[in-house]
């Protein structure tokens, strides 16, 4: 494994405001650095109450302008939601502040309900164009000539790199056949995990950009000094997916003892299979969890995320993550 990485979602808990919740992301960023995660992604999502990266490409450039070498990005962009030019011009624009750190990642849902998406596109279509949109984007993005008719300023010759996500096979095939790198959203999506990857790997065709495939795997994480913390602080994000399996969406709540008791139980059977690709308890437990991970599925990178109610605690989640995916990273 070359890298390990994080994922923000940028929650809003209970009892504070999208304000700290954005403040949260910032430090938690400055502390990812300190750690050594190579990169920090933030995902593009709408009308969740509970979620503060809505402004995707605005997070980024904060992001970035409060750290100095970890690469920041979007995981991801939900293409379908914007023109392929607006987007080369927004990591066009970030790509030039902020040169060598920006990441794309390009997803092909929308990242919210059917009724928010038509207030974002404005016009719903039932042709797949995201095949096609990603070609316009990588174009916007690369070595234009200057008599095109139309280019992505900021945005051409800055060749921001361009990433595959899904949770299905159908990213994996796109990934592999336009030689892309991939992230799988096994983090809350891990069905398809394996056979996602197998199919990436047995069919990629080198391109101008990346020559090998190189597959990210995402990981839940909740990390503590000991396994019961873990387990109690992880309740958060158990019940915070029973609440978007039954369609009561809010700011994310705080933990709460024997979880189980508080939730019926076939809703938490499918909120623990969604989670199932996760590591929680303490040091040792949390090499034993995502050495099983890693074994199983050979990733290049991992990218870890994790929803816990406090902030402090959700950056010492993050440290003792960092101190144990150290141990399986390939030497310098």
């Amino acid at each position: 494994m070359k890298h390990y990485s994080m994922l923000d979602l940028a929650p809003v808990v209970q009892g504070q405001t999208t304000a700290q919740a954005l403040n949260n992301s910032a430090a938690l960023a400055i502390a990812a650095e300190a750690a050594g995660y190579h990169r920090y992604w933030v995902a593009e999502h709408h009308n969740m109450i509970g979620i503060a990266s809505s402004a995707t490409a605005v997070l980024i450039g904060h992001l970035a302008s409060v750290t100095r070498t970890m690469r920041i990005g979007a995981g991801g962009i939900m293409l379908p939601n914007h023109s392929p030019l607006m987007v080369a011009e927004q990591f066009g624009t970030l790509a030039s502040l902020y040169p060598g750190r920006i990441d794309l990642g390009v997803g092909r849902a929308p990242g919210t309900d059917m009724a928010t998406a038509r207030a974002l596109r404005r016009h719903m279509t039932q042709d797949d164009s995201f095949p096609n949109d990603v070609q316009d984007l990588i174009a916007y993005l690369g070595d234009m000539p200057e008599t095109a008719p139309v280019r992505a300023i900021p945005g051409m010759g800055t060749h921001v790199p361009v990433w595959i996500l899904g949770s299905s096979l159908y990213g994996a095939q796109m990934a592999a056949y336009f030689g892309l790198p991939y992230a799988f959203a096994s983090h809350f999506a891990p069905a398809l995990l394996g056979e996602a990857l197998e199919v990436y790997r047995r069919n990629f065709q080198p391109s101008a950009s990346l020559a090998q495939p190189y597959a990210i795997l995402a990981a839940g994480v909740c990390a503590a000094e000991t396994d019961a913390e873990a387990t109690y602080l992880r309740s958060s994000q158990v019940m915070a997916f029973a609440n978007i399996i039954t369609n009561s969406r809010g700011k994310l709540p705080p933990p709460v003892e024997n979880v189980e008791t508080r939730i019926a139980p076939q809703v938490l059977a499918r909120a623990q299979e969604m989670l199932s690709c996760s590591a929680t308890g303490g040091p040792a437990t949390l090499k034993t969890q995502l050495g099983a991970i890693i074994d199983r599925y050979q990733p290049d990178e991992v990218i870890v995320t994790g929803m816990i109610h406090d902030h402090a605690a959700r950056v010492r989640s993050i440290e003792i993550a960092a101190s144990v995916l150290q141990e399986f990273c390939d030497p310098v």
